[in-house]
């Protein structure tokens, strides 16, 4: 790797270049708890000749290639494996073009995805994904991990706004896949290939995204429960009545607590749930939603029902749940944050069976997540110096994820497979369909360089 430092630093300038290990360190994990790995150099690209150049190094030379953005991965995705390159896409950041006429906007893959929003908001319009870490994630890791978002019931995820890709293949070739058009169905939808895909079959240099226009209004809502069941079965209502809201998110016991002394928004601590409704559109439209689900909310058994009278209130009770992350962070040395996904019919129960679990196996979880989309982040608070605690997370995520499987559901809705769950990945989707990832993944990087052994070996 000395070599391929060098020769790299010839072609890029020692600036772009780091291969010193207090360097090296930094790119060393990502946001997953408990793994980590030491690359043998981090390259700095910013242009996509100089992917192409890096790549057709690492080709000629069977170095391995692993891509990041700003590493807030919580699979394990970017975490380095021995020996590897890390081509870390953070310089190349600019926006090449906003499209009004046609509602898009083409950028490079280190432009940070709360720098969309807010040029898409700036422009009248909306760029709906939104997932937890948008103010420091990069859109080429949404792109790559397919990331959702607190709007994910409303509006889908990422790859429902990726109209185009450019890409690097693992050959060194770069090639574009898609285009401005709303309607093309030319031979197979390549670019969807390669989003969710983890940079294993490709690295992107491009990206084109769909914008929408910017909803008039929206109306917040709070309503506090004394059961989860009767949380979960207010969202099965609310959808029943034909009503999609923009969000639907909860925080269970244990997550209000941790919010509440963290944030100080006034969240009840004897409360066993809370769900957080949003619904956006027509002025005229969202009141009578709004109105709509605080009386649902309440015939299901919600002892309050708060709505925001103002922004600003709003913007504080969405903080209770943008902040429930960070806020369980706190409370330990080790926060590991899952996701699984169920059907929306099947939320209670699995809310129940991860509380069970919890307690079968002495372990601190804080549950919160995208009720409207059955997408729950079950939250270990737990310590990773401690060998036999690690051991009990280990069999208690085992049986959450068979669990979910069970259920109709998956082990991922929006954090992807990557290093930490690949053990998972056969029992949720069996041999054949692992064996066909696997022929695509052989067929495009034949000699395995970029991102081995994410997703499977």
């Amino acid at each position: 790797m000395q070599k391929a430092a060098a020769d790299l630093t010839r072609l890029f300038g020692p600036e772009r270049v780091l291969w010193e290990r207090e360097h090296l360190a930094t790119y060393g994990f990502d946001g997953t708890a408990a793994l980590s790995g030491e690359p043998g150099c981090v390259v700095l690209p910013k242009t996509t000749e100089e992917v192409v150049q890096t790549v057709r190094y690492a080709a000629a030379n069977k170095i391995p290639v692993v891509t990041r953005g700003s590493g807030t991965g919580l699979s394990g995705g970017s975490v380095p494996v021995p020996d590897c390159i890390v081509l870390c896409l953070v310089q190349m950041d600019r926006v090449l073009e906003l499209d009004r006429k046609n509602l898009t906007v083409r950028v490079e893959p280190g432009v940070v995805t709360q720098k969309v929003a807010d040029l898409a908001d700036a422009a009248g319009l909306l760029y709906p994904p939104d997932p937890g870490s948008m103010r420091i994630s990069t859109i080429g890791g949404n792109v790559a991990e397919n990331s959702g978002g607190l709007r994910g019931l409303k509006y889908g995820v990422t790859r429902d706004y990726v109209m185009g890709l450019e890409v690097v293949l693992a050959s060194g070739e770069a090639v574009l896949f898609g285009n401005k058009c709303v309607k093309d169905v030319e031979g197979y939808s390549m670019k969807d290939i390669f989003i969710g895909s983890e940079g294993t079959l490709g690295i992107i240099t491009q990206i084109l995204l769909q914008l929408v226009p910017k909803p008039a209004a929206k109306k917040t809502l709070l309503a506090t429960f004394e059961q989860m069941d009767a949380a979960a079965e207010t969202v099965s209502a609310i959808i029943a009545a034909k009503i999609i809201p923009c969000t639907l998110e909860f925080l269970d016991r244990i997550t209000i607590k941790c919010v509440e002394d963290y944030a100080h928004v006034g969240l009840p601590l004897d409360a066993e749930a809370i769900l957080l409704m949003e619904t956006d559109g027509h002025p005229a439209v969202i009141e009578e939603e709004a109105q709509q689900m605080a009386v649902i909310a309440r015939n299901h058994g919600a002892r309050a029902v708060q709505v925001a009278r103002t922004a600003e209130e709003a913007a504080r009770l969405a903080t209770a749940r943008r902040m429930a992350f960070s806020a369980l962070a706190r409370f330990s040395p080790t926060t590991i944050l899952e996701d699984a996904t169920v059907p929306r019919s099947e939320l209670a129960n699995m809310i129940r069976f991860i509380q069970q679990t919890a307690a079968k196996y002495g372990l601190s979880v804080g549950t919160f997540g995208h009720m409207g989309d059955g997408n729950l982040h079950p939250t270990f608070l737990t310590d990773e110096k401690n060998s036999d605690e690690m051991a009990r997370v280990e069999k208690a995520m085992h049986e959450i994820f068979d669990h979910a499987v069970k259920l109709g559901g998956t082990i991922t809705g929006e954090h992807g497979v990557g290093l930490a769950k690949k053990a998972f990945l056969p029992k949720a989707i069996g041999d054949a369909s692992l064996d066909v990832m696997r022929r695509l993944k052989r067929t495009l990087d034949p000699d395995n360089i970029l991102n081995p052994g994410k997703i499977f070996d």
